[in-house]
């Protein structure tokens, strides 16, 4: 595809033809993305069946006016001519807090329910497009997420069970309970890089591994006393003394008599950690091959907050050893040849979670695709919060 060049006479200058750019002043327009991405695709179309290498702004402008002409409302095309400057939208928060609407970030949040990105970015311009005809300037968040649950509601590709999924998020929004998320998994897995992922998209800062945790206790006790503690999750079968005697036992069962014994070790941090957030309500992702299904069982259930135990796994094994290679790129001192040379072990590990995952009905999160994955935990999350949700748009927005 040739690269053209847009000529601004007023300035003397020339940039490249760009779509996202062309994709947000049509925004600005109350043009929804999905039309905008559209009309923007139409107008490259165009130029390049043209072979159109350089034009000026002023007939990209005559394009855009002529292609908007033909497919969208006439108060449209009149507000795009007239480039008139965006209404600066304010929201008023809870705590009386004034904002300016972003629409990037109202679509990060209904991508929190589990939607895709195109499906969101086409809410948020439809609730953007009602703002701007209607003039409003300031609008309540209640106000805000009232109107986003009725367009929801009566979107063809969503519906009243997306809708639903929304009200349940905004009632736990509102109500302040902390998330408490235990993701688990084999090396290699990807639980590491979902952790960071849900922390940066749920504004959650406290984050820790059970590596972190094995780490700091491996300071505080030498290998002498503790040598299980010193060796990984798939060798730590090889630090039990009576693993060199006991000629009985396969090599699975010694595996996992290996992991159990270190993960048992560790489930004092790891508990201690979880009993702190909870104490303090504060949001927490806890992430390691050290989250089993038996530890979640010991976690007190008087407190309110909402706690997500997943495991990740990675289902074919081809991918798992890419993954785990890709590990020692990413960060070398993680030592993947090491990771490569044990994979058998590893995979029988993985293995033996997500059989005690299945058998407790923990979550399991097939690790293939970073954005489904995201959607399937967010799903997971709003599956959870909806077991106490008694709700109705009324209770919600009231």
């Amino acid at each position: 595809m040739a690269k053209i060049l847009v000529e601004d006479q007023e300035d003397q200058t020339s940039i490249p033809f760009l779509r996202g750019i062309l994709i947000r002043s049509l925004q600005d327009a109350g043009i929804v993305f999905k039309d905008a991405y559209e009309l923007s695709t139409a107008v490259r179309t165009r130029l390049d069946k043209a072979k159109t290498i350089r034009l000026t702004s002023i007939e990209l402008r005559e394009l855009v006016i002529a292609e908007l002409t033909a497919s969208t409302d006439p108060e449209t095309v009149i507000r795009y001519k007239q480039k008139k400057t965006p209404i600066v939208i304010h929201v008023e928060q809870r705590d009386g807090q004034l904002i300016p609407f972003s629409r990037l970030e109202y679509q990060h949040q209904l991508e929190n329910i589990g939607i895709e990105g195109d499906e969101a970015a086409a809410v948020v311009g439809t609730v953007y497009k009602h703002l701007l005809d209607r003039h409003i300037e300031l609008i309540t968040s209640r106000r805000l997420g009232e109107l986003t649950y009725r367009y929801l509601r009566h979107a063809h590709e969503l519906g009243p069970a997306v809708a639903k999924r929304w009200l349940i998020w905004r009632d736990f929004i509102n109500s302040g309970r902390p998330l408490i998320y235990l993701i688990g998994g084999t090396a290699g897995s990807g639980k590491s890089t979902i952790a960071s992922m849900l922390a940066s998209r749920l504004e959650i800062v406290r984050t820790q591994s059970t590596d972190m945790l094995r780490e700091v206790m491996r300071t505080m006790v030498p290998e002498q006393l503790l040598p299980v503690l010193h060796e990984s999750s798939f060798t730590a079968w090889s630090a039990l003394p009576e693993q060199r005697h006991d000629p009985e036992k396969t090599a699975e069962s010694s595996l996992i008599d290996g992991y159990l014994t270190q993960a048992n070790l560790l489930s004092v941090a790891i508990e201690a950690v979880i009993q702190r957030g909870l104490r303090e309500r504060v949001s927490l992702i806890l992430e390691g091959v050290h989250i089993h299904p038996l530890l979640i069982s010991k976690l007190e259930a008087d407190s309110d907050a909402v706690v997500i135990p997943i495991m990740v796994s990675v289902l074919k094994r081809k991918r798992l050893q890419r993954q785990i290679r890709g590990r020692g790129t990413d960060v070398p001192q993680r030592r993947a040849e090491r990771y490569l040379k044990h994979f058998e072990d590893i995979w029988r590990l993985q293995s033996y979670l997500l059989s005690e995952a299945d058998s407790t009905n923990m979550s399991i999160v097939i690790n293939e695709d970073r954005d489904k994955v995201f959607r399937e935990v967010m799903r997971i999350t709003i599956d959870v919060l909806a077991k106490d949700f008694t709700g109705t748009s009324k209770t919600v927005f009231s």
